[in-house]
């Protein structure tokens, strides 16, 4: 482990070396591109330099020329001035004066002269100009590409320098790592070394004890084992295989599941026969008004015993499921059921090869009838070839379930290598199945929709069509279940359970599975009673210290529970005189309450009576008065006596009147509005926690989200701060930059402003020595 420690330090100590002869050779890289692009700015600002003061040349140029201009202005005035003055002596009859002519052409030579000088002047500014403009482009592309070329080496120099900081800080903290892995596997070795030579001993222990072991194993073996009953196949069938609950448990609930599957099958079979011999008494007969074809009768008479073809398929694989326990082995050699299974799926099976033939016929039949459209006959065409498929899938399924059987009669019927691909098939059948039945619902209600458009349809008709089509919807939808619940749990189907004779050797044998579960049952019988504990024990020494003290407190420990027992029934007495005399008060009260208006009815009867009557000598006062006192004497002697009542919860004492059993009632009534107004004040308190508890899971959900959506509004307010601290960076670099630029720019302009100045002060004395020459020119040729 260390070498490869140091083989892996030592790798990276060179792949450092290497980096950092990179950056060396980078730096001096980036070091010579600086220092030609000084260079070259040096050169971009003497061509600048060049440029402004041929620039100034050409002002000066162009200025001179407008003054040659002027001046070969005021020479062509006056040389037609003197033109005139010669033409007008001419006339005159004078000789024309012979300096002025060699004076003109002084004049013009001078002209032609300054003339050529001028073009070669700005021949040469135009080459010029030409060439400093080539060379200025020339030299700024060259100076983008160096800057480009800078920028990169710069960004290349920066990486590597970013990288060789995070390749130091790696190595560095790779070493640390690693020292401190070093140490910590040196201590594990020493310990391991330590522990491999305790084991080392142990080892050299067990292998003398084994070998001892084994050689008194053999002996006995040799001495007393008569025979070895994995060594013969008939012995070792009837050995009890390891048993494997969760494969049992899972084999149930499988079980279950299919049970569950099937049963929606058959009731949708059950539906869909039942609904097709209805739609044959309709269509294309009304057997209500005609007869109809005998090939109808008989289909008619088979579907009618469709139930005793189809229930079988569930009462067997129900059968199935119930054989299936914790206690059973569950595989193909021992399922005895599956066979019974079988048997009713082949008489299902050949139940369909029986009608398939009249439901063809009845769908020609059906094709037969004189409103039938050409698109209504091709619906039964396929319609038809639906049936044939369904049929040819049921055969199929009918094949392969037969072939799972086999195993449960013979145990050579069928190799265990075999039954992973006959599931594979048979999950295949259940998927084909589906689609048969899918084309078979969309094929059918295609055909019930151009019924529809028929004159002729009855409304008994449509019924009928309406639950054919929902019988057969469905049998799409359990065939589609069946074949997705098979498919996720082929690979259990297909997995062997584990179970088979000791040794590993052949196959268990179905004649035998029912003798080896009884051995089972033996062995596990018999286990249970060797596992069962021996009662606990008590030491004698402890059993006679807890005889004396028995002895000696048995009197007062049977005070104590006398005691004890006399203060709860005291108790329970108590609680029960409680309940009772909460009854008494409610039912006093109540009582109260029924005084207080019998006696406000009294006093109003009474009112009422002296009122309507008038003074007591009235004749007929008499009769009322006796029956009003009569009733008073009633209840009075009926109040003197007293009775009690007992109920569960204790005693009451009443006074018998004549509402002596709308009191009981009454208190059955109040004791059931104590209890149901306590029990609503219980679901309403669990309602409002209930409540509560919804409530607090809704917010604490909703911070939950409050917490991710800040989470990520901070993550992007860091990277939008990170963002706007560089675009800050870069804009300060900018400023700086375009500062710079400008105070270059103005140094440059105050110079060219400086150079302009001199040259305007030239340029005006220039002038000023013109404007003299010119004077004393006119003067002199005035004098002449």
């Amino acid at each position: 482990m260390t070498a490869d420690l140091q083989a892996k330090y030592t790798k990276l100590a060179q792949e450092y070396s290497k980096l950092r002869a990179q950056n060396q050779v980078l730096k001096k890289a980036v070091v010579d591109e600086q220092a030609n692009s000084n260079s070259l700015k040096d050169d971009l600002k003497q061509r600048d330099q060049s440029l402004r003061k041929s620039e100034q040349e050409m002002d000066s140029l162009v200025f001179r020329n407008q003054q040659l201009t002027k001046r070969v202005e005021l020479l062509q005035e006056e040389l037609q001035a003197s033109e005139t003055k010669g033409r007008r002596s001419k006339s005159k009859g004078d000789s024309p004066p012979q300096p002025n002519f060699e004076t003109q052409s002084v004049f013009d030579e001078d002209l032609q002269k300054k003339i050529q000088e001028n073009e070669r002047l700005h021949i040469r500014f135009y080459e010029a100009d030409e060439l400093h403009r080539q060379q200025e482009a020339q030299l700024r592309t060259q100076l983008e590409q160096l800057e480009r070329d800078a920028e990169q080496h710069r960004a290349v120099v920066d990486g590597l320098n970013v990288k060789h900081t995070d390749t130091t800080e790696k190595l560095q903290s790779d070493k640390a790592r690693l020292e401190i892995k070093v140490q910590t596997l040196e201590r594990e070795a020493k310990e391991y070394r330590r522990r491999t030579e305790e084991c080392q001993q142990q080892l050299r222990k067990y292998q003398t004890e084994l070998s001892s072991q084994l050689n008194h194993n053999n002996s006995v073996i040799q001495e007393k084992v008569p025979f070895n009953d994995t060594k013969f196949g008939d012995y070792n069938s009837l050995n009890v295989p390891p048993h494997n609950r969760r494969h049992q448990l899972k084999a149930r609930d499988a079980a279950g599941q299919a049970v569950g599957f099937v049963q929606d099958l058959v009731s949708a079979l059950l539906h869909f026969h039942s609904y097709t011999e209805q739609r044959i008494h309709i269509y294309p007969l009304d057997s209500s008004i005609e007869p109809v074809s005998p090939v109808n009768q008989k289909f008619s008479q088979y579907l009618h015993e469709n139930a005793a073809y189809v229930r079988p398929l569930e009462d067997g694989l129900l059968q199935l499921h119930q054989s299936i326990t914790e206690d059973t082995v569950t595989v193909l050699e021992t399922v005895g059921k599956l066979q019974d299974f079988s048997k009713s799926f082949f008489t299902y099976t050949s139940f369909l090869q029986k009608i398939l033939p009249y439901q063809l016929k009845s769908l020609e039949e059906e094709s037969d009838v004189p409103l039938c459209t050409a698109a209504l006959s091709a619906k039964n065409r396929e319609v038809q070839a639906d049936m044939k498929s369904v049929t040819t899938v049921f055969e199929k399924l009918q094949g392969y379930i037969s072939l799972l059987a086999l195993p449960s009669m013979r145990s050579d019927a069928m190799p265990q290598s075999s039954s992973r691909a006959v599931f594979t098939q048979l999950a295949a059948c259940l998927h084909g199945l589906h689609d048969t039945t899918k084309e078979l619902f969309k094929h059918y209600s295609q055909k019930v929709a151009l019924e529809q458009e028929l004159p002729t349809v009855t409304q008994k008709l449509r019924t009928t069509n309406e639950c054919l089509l929902s019988s057969l919807a469905s049998l799409t939808s359990c065939t589609s279940k069946i074949a997705t619940f098979f498919s996720n749990n082929l690979d259990f189907f297909a997995s062997s359970a584990g179970y088979g004779p000791r040794g590993g050797a052949g196959t268990l044998d179905p004649h035998q599975a029912e003798t080896m579960l009884s051995n089972k049952k033996h062995a596990a019988s018999y286990l249970h009673t060797l596992r069962r504990g021996r009662p606990e024990s008590v030491p004698y020494a402890e059993a006679l210290g807890n005889r004396r003290v028995l002895t000696s407190s048995t009197e007062s420990r049977e005070g104590l529970m006398q005691q004890v027992q006399q203060s709860q029934e005291k108790i329970a007495r108590l609680e029960q005189e409680k309940e009772h005399w909460l009854l008494e008060a409610q039912l006093g009260r109540v009582r109260l309450e029924k005084e207080n208006q019998r006696t406000a009815l009294l006093e109003a009867r009474l009112s009422a009576r002296l009122s309507q009557d008038g003074p007591p000598s009235d004749p007929q006062d008499g009769p009322h008065d006796l029956e009003l006192h009569d009733d008073l004497e009633a209840e009075d002697k009926m109040g003197g006596e007293v009775s009690q009542c007992t109920s569960l919860i204790g005693m009451l004492t009443t006074i018998p009147t004549s509402e002596s059993v709308g009191d009981e009632e009454s208190r059955e009534h109040l004791i059931k509005t104590h209890y149901m107004s306590r029990v609503s004040e219980l679901t309403t308190q669990l309602q409002m926690s209930d409540s509560k508890a919804v409530h607090f899971h809704a917010e604490c959900r909703a911070l939950a989200k409050r917490l991710a959506i800040a989470e990520k509004s901070r993550e992007t307010l860091t990277e939008d701060m990170k963002q706007a601290n560089q675009n800050i960076t870069r804009l300060q670099d900018e400023l700086s930059t375009t500062k710079r630029s400008y105070e270059d720019q103005l140094s440059m302009m105050s110079d060219h402003l400086c150079s302009m100045n001199d040259t305007l002060s030239k340029q005006r004395e220039e002038i000023d020595t013109l404007k003299l020459g010119s004077k004393g020119n006119s003067k002199k040729n005035k004098n002449r």
